[in-house]
């Protein structure tokens, strides 16, 4: 395992090339890509970005998830169209980052309605395939207001899709109001990386190893789910103050894993 900064934890101050830049400056060798504009989208714009953080591995790429990729769900073909040119988009700027994994949240649940779990497998599935031919993995994160929103559902889309891995989200697990080890249970062996932060005591948001999880505890609970992949901070913002505090976070989890060994 190894810990990295995804530059989501710079937006909006940074963009998104400042915040790599920044990410590298502080001593991380794994960062997640977040872009954040139809601009940033571009394969030009990976182009230019790569020579500019060569030597920081590019774990995942994730993107403003309502730009697109609720029109792959769309039940009309020619809409869908849509959202496939900007994955198309998406896969290349992957290629060009050296980066194999996707991060995907797929489409937006306004309501409590019946899911219809065949047709929102199949089109995961398709967006699956499709990236594939990339050399680019989908990989399902657990979001509270996005398609895996609950303990079930990933298991329930992976009857349509054998291969899918998934993004555990230790934010989005508490938003959704379920234990996250429901979802590290659900999510075991079939866990692509990890988004961690921490809470403090009100609940709220803050930097790893400034509120209450055990660290100690989550990591050797994703050690006995067999995994060993990359393990990135994403925080918001507002989460902390200089970027001398995103640092001690970074130093603080490595020295957890180095002990874990």
């Amino acid at each position: 395992m190894k810990v990295g900064i995804s530059t989501a934890s710079l937006f909006p101050e940074k963009h998104t090339e400042e915040g790599a830049h920044i990410i590298k400056s502080l001593g991380a060798q794994v960062a997640e890509v977040f872009l954040s504009t139809f601009y940033e989208y571009r394969p030009e714009f990976s182009k230019a970005l790569a020579p500019q953080i060569e030597g920081l591995e590019i774990n995942s790429l994730h993107c403003m998830p309502l730009n697109f990729e609720p029109n792959l769900f769309n039940v009309t073909r020619r809409v869908r169209g849509d959202g496939y040119y900007w994955l198309d988009q998406i896969a290349r700027s992957a290629q060009l980052l050296r980066c194999s994994n996707y991060t995907f949240h797929g489409f937006i649940r306004a309501g409590k309605g019946q899911d219809d779990m065949r047709f929102i497998g199949e089109r995961i599935a398709e967006a699956h395939a499709f990236l594939a031919r990339y050399g680019v993995h989908l990989c399902l994160e657990n979001t509270a207001h996005y398609a895996y929103n609950r303990p079930g559902v990933f298991r329930e889309i992976k009857q349509f899709c054998p291969d899918l891995y998934g993004v555990f989200d230790i934010k989005q697990a508490k938003r959704s109001g379920y234990p996250y080890q429901m979802f590290l249970s659900e999510l075991e062996g079939a866990i692509a990386y990890v988004h961690i932060s921490d809470v403090d005591e009100n609940g709220t948001t803050c930097l790893p190893g400034k509120g209450v999880y055990d660290f100690k505890e989550i990591f050797s609970r994703l050690k006995d789910c067999g995994f060993d992949g990359n393990i990135l901070i994403e925080n918001y913002r507002k989460d902390y103050g200089d970027y001398g505090e995103l640092k001690q976070s970074l130093d603080y989890l490595n020295e957890i894993l180095y002990k874990l060994k």
